[in-house]
């Protein structure tokens, strides 16, 4: 392994931090690393996995105001780039505005969503309920050739150069980017058409917008989502012909809104609504469709059957899980983070355009989220579905499930006492035609040897373990989401330079 530090970050996190996501797994990193030529422990390359495999990590490095919560953290971002039977890796830091200026600051300057905007050091900053950092560290896709990272509660897209991971600035779209609100996390990128959905949220009215930007960066549709009032939603779907997002009967308290908190609260008497619009449709082609009252971090996919949109997601039986008295605060905090005190199960909704009418099931009994699918099959029918389990109690993914959505069966790899994977990324192999046919990847962070490795597996045949076990040169954090892109997508590919490590770069 041909390894280089390029880079370090100010820190001024106590050596005796005792915070539960700021240590053990969630121990944050404030090394850059540009390495080549990794080491493979076990295994192969295969040589037909050609592409590049993204993940972000939420990385503080300050103390919180007063709580931290683990999406507060700086967006670091973390590449693994397959080519002729090699690996090579990169992390970087999103050089938003938030995060350099703390760094010249030496301290957190803005409230994390534990706590109340007011606290914030800074009048300015972003997200939905004002006055947030911008951590650019909740997902990350690829379009256009350019990697964009993005903030939960709506923000800037930053733009990085996929393989060098170097901050490119913001996307613009040639001046049309919506700066007032900002775009979520969870934008959708169409392998068919080239096109990159969005939406964006805010306390403020119609608290609900959609876009489509088209191959090219350019805004071409943006338009009201109208809702009743301020929301929170966080993915949304769409198929061939229609973008379909949601109201969810999940929000913040409007009377604790007007006095400057922001809790969530479950409203078990309210409906699930699914909003369908044609791709390019305007708010009067809007149809609203009702389900059952539930919460939804994230939908898997959608697609067009018939008269139906079958659209999967992972159902939420109980949102708001009661609060474990006697439990320390980061308990209470984080129980909205447990897989199992939130009942999340994968779900299909079947939403019948020419009847109105819905129809809902469980697909699986399984506890799993995080759902990855072949990406050649976004916005169209699927049969499988690759997901993870969660360490009971705790916001660490311990193993990868296979869904067949078509027979109902399950496999699961369990990873190893002390080890924790990421969201697991579906690479189709070059030259494929099935939907399995290809690669799933993931990286771990071992507690046992205090190393991270990147694993690959046969798609098709999970259970057997991982075809290649690629070492990284530090331990990486814990983290959220990912994404796969091909080699054939990124400018400069085939070329050997356009991803050799460059020289310091520092902070």
């Amino acid at each position: 392994m041909d390894v280089e530090i390029v880079g370090r970050a100010l820190s001024s996190l106590p050596e005796d931090d005792d915070h539960p996501y700021r240590t053990g797994p969630w121990r944050p990193q404030t090394t850059e690393w540009s390495a080549e030529d990794l080491d493979v422990v076990e295994g192969e390359v295969p040589a037909d996995l050609d592409g590049i495999y993204l993940r972000n990590t939420e990385n503080p490095v300050h103390p919180a105001i007063r709580l931290y919560h683990p999406f507060d953290g700086d967006g670091m971002v973390h590449v693994v780039g397959f080519r002729d039977g090699t690996a090579f890796y990169r992390n970087r830091f999103v050089r938003t505005d938030g995060f350099l200026a703390e760094q010249q600051a030496g301290e957190a300057l803005w409230a994390g969503i534990a706590d109340r905007p007011a606290l914030s050091k800074r009048a300015d900053g972003w997200g939905a309920r004002t006055r947030m950092k911008d951590a650019s560290s909740t997902d990350i896709v690829v379009h256009n050739g350019t990697a964009l990272s993005s903030f939960w509660q709506c923000g800037d897209l930053y733009r990085l150069d996929p393989l060098t991971l170097d901050t490119r600035g913001k996307a613009t779209w040639g001046g049309a980017f919506p700066a007032d609100w900002g775009v979520s996390a969870h934008t959708k990128t169409d392998e068919h058409t080239g096109e990159l959905l969005f939406f964006g949220y805010a306390t403020e009215a119609p608290y609900l917008r959609y876009g489509v930007v088209d191959g090219t960066d350019r805004l071409v549709h943006h338009v009201d989502v109208p809702l009743p009032g301020p929301r929170l939603p966080h993915d949304m779907a769409f198929t061939d012909n229609y973008a379909i997002l949601n109201d969810f009967p999940l929000f913040w308290d409007p009377e604790l809104i007007a006095q400057g908190k922001y809790a969530s609260r479950f409203h078990p008497d309210l409906p699930s609504r699914f909003a369908v619009i044609p791709r390019r449709g305007d708010t009067t082609q809007i149809r609203w469709f009702e389900a059952d009252p539930t919460y939804v971090l994230h939908f898997t996919n959608a697609y067009e059957d018939g008269d139906e949109i079958v659209l999967d997601g992972f159902h939420q039986g109980c949102p708001e899980p009661p609060d474990p008295k006697g439990e320390g605060v980061y308990q209470r905090m984080f129980r909205f983070l447990a897989l199992e005190r939130m009942q999340t199960r994968l779900h299909r909704w079947r939403l019948n355009l020419a009847t109105g009418q819905v129809k809902e099931e469980h697909l699986s009994e399984r506890h799993t989220e995080f759902g990855m699918i072949n990406p050649g099959h976004g916005g169209r029918p699927y049969r499988y579905a690759y997901a993870t389990t969660q360490k009971t109690g705790w916001f660490l993914l311990d193993g990868i499930v296979r869904h067949d959505l078509l027979t109902g069966a399950e496999e699961r790899y369990a990873l190893p006492e002390g080890v924790y994977g990421s969201e697991t990324a579906m690479a189709p192999r070059v030259g494929s035609t099935a939907e399995d046919d290809g690669y799933l990847i993931t990286l771990t962070t071992d507690m046992n040897t205090d190393r991270s490795e990147c694993l690959v597996f046969d798609a098709s045949r999970l259970t057997e373990g991982p075809v290649a076990r690629i070492r990284l040169p530090e331990r990486v954090s814990s983290g959220t989401h990912s994404t796969w892109a091909p080699g054939t997508s990124l400018p400069g590919w085939r070329d050997r330079d356009a991803h050799e490590a460059p020289g310091a770069v520092g902070l």
